[in-house]
């Protein structure tokens, strides 16, 4: 099993970039593919990136793509997600997740364990 804990969100203006980090336990992290996804207000979570175990393989939504960026540092179990030329409606609650077997995938019901959440607002 693991925990998942998300931080390194904010308030930001539009065009300006933020960080979020997902720290994780266990010893297996590396093992895991994760995923970032969002839920904005009254709207359903959705998929915004996904990253493979070593991080070789990555995937994005297209609302996202060529923003944003996740990686993955698997000696520190943690994983990023770096937001640049940020939009109003980026604004959302930003969960990571985590997979424990598959493939990489942007489907909700692959990930079995999620963070709490943390809050990104962008303002115009």
């Amino acid at each position: 099993q693991v925990q998942l804990v998300e931080s390194g969100g904010g308030l930001v203006q539009a065009g300006g970039s933020l960080r979020l980090s997902c720290a994780a336990s266990g010893r297996t992290f590396s093992r895991y593919f994760m995923g970032w996804f969002r839920q904005a207000p009254g709207k359903e979570r959705e998929f915004v990136a996904a990253i493979s175990w070593v991080g070789v393989n990555t995937y994005y939504s297209d609302s996202v793509k060529g923003r944003f960026t996740i990686s993955r540092d698997n000696a520190k179990n943690t994983v990023y997600l770096q937001m640049s030329s940020l939009k109003v409606e980026d604004t959302a609650v930003y969960y990571c997740a985590a997979r424990g077997h598959g493939d990489i995938s942007q489907a909700l019901n692959d990930y079995q364990y999620w963070g709490q959440g943390t809050q990104v607002t962008v303002s115009s």
